[in-house]
């Protein structure tokens, strides 16, 4: 329609960003349209999906209208990760027809966060116990992780792809780059034709993606991150397509501004340690200071955790049991 707003715009040759409204401080997460090129026997791809709201659905939705499709007419869905910003309409796109594709670590490791919720839960409460997240933030926490749980619908039949498989995604090759760290299994995706990269979570260019150490996560990380930021700079690409935000030019760049950015973390979290034994959750409000919403306060102490037991493996933090709550010292 003549003067109406584009919902999608053209961010790299066949490929279409399309920010769909989320409930989260971030507004929006770029979901990304892959089209096939004229006389092409493949299928329009769709990475990465939002999470089920009436606002999110509309938006995506309308987009693919741009494009004379619906959420039927994709061949496949690819998710980046499992977070409910990029995962949570899997189920309802995958019931139109549609494939849904992810790492195979991610199914083993990240997809069961919805899949085995009883079990994810019982986890979940007793490492906040047991880093001395209080019992009245845990009540509230109760409700919000319910709230997230109605709005994604895991997918039934879930295809996966191992780290360097090739793929080809609307008549394209791309290469998988598994980059764990913000997840277990998050990957990313590669032209190699052009460079340009599908980022999901990996690289953002105004904040730091959140790092946290969680009850069903690798037990370090941080590690796996900063190692994985290596990795995204040592492949070359030409620019980063992130999962919220605008594309990153200078990778090699941002990814130094990360690392520096933990690095700073750690030594800050040093001094907070240094004097008498504290618990995460009573580090994590002197790292994190301020009115944080529930949310915002368990991704900060998911955060803090991951850099205390980075700083455990390498030695310069002890972690130690005081009536089976976890304390950290110099």
């Amino acid at each position: 329609m003549a003067g109406a707003t584009q919902l999608s715009h053209q961010v790299a040759a066949g490929i279409f960003a399309i920010p769909v409204p989320i409930p989260y401080p971030f507004k929006y997460v770029n979901c990304y349209l892959l089209l096939p090129g004229p006389g092409s026997s493949d299928g329009p791809v769709l990475v990465d999906c939002a999470l089920d709201t009436a606002e999110a659905r509309a938006g995506l939705e309308a987009a693919l209208h741009e494009h004379g499709l619906g959420l039927g007419d994709l061949e496949r869905l690819v998710v980046t990760h499992h977070h409910p910003d990029h995962y949570g309409l899997a189920g309802l796109i995958e019931a139109q027809g549609p494939t849904v594709w992810m790492l195979d670590v991610e199914l083993e490791r990240g997809h069961i966060f919805w899949t085995e919720p009883e079990r994810m839960n019982q986890m979940g409460q007793a490492l906040f116990h047991r880093h001395g997240v209080t019992d009245e933030y845990l009540a509230d926490l109760a409700g919000e992780m319910d709230k997230t749980r109605s709005r994604v619908h895991p997918a039934q039949k879930p295809h996966t792809f191992r780290d360097g498989e090739t793929l080809r995604l609307a008549g394209m090759r791309y290469r998988t780059v598994w980059t764990p760290g913000h997840a277990d299994g998050h990957a990313m995706l590669l032209r190699e034709s052009d460079g340009v990269l599908l980022a999901g979570d990996q690289i953002l260019e105004r904040i730091s993606p959140n790092i946290g150490l969680w009850a069903y996560s690798y037990p370090n990380p941080l590690k796996h991150y900063l190692e994985s930021l290596e990795k995204t700079a040592a492949l070359g690409a030409s620019v980063a397509l992130p999962g919220h935000y605008r594309p990153i030019q200078d990778i090699a760049g941002r990814v130094a501004e990360l690392r520096a950015h933990h690095v700073e973390r750690l030594q800050f979290l040093l001094q907070l340690v240094y004097d008498q034994p504290q618990t995460c959750w009573q580090l994590s409000l002197a790292l994190f200071p301020g009115n944080l919403n529930l949310a915002q306060r368990r991704f900060a102490w998911s955060e803090t955790l991951a850099h205390l037991e980075y700083l455990v493996a390498e030695g310069a933090v002890k972690r130690l049991e005081q009536d089976g709550i976890a304390h950290y010292s110099r």
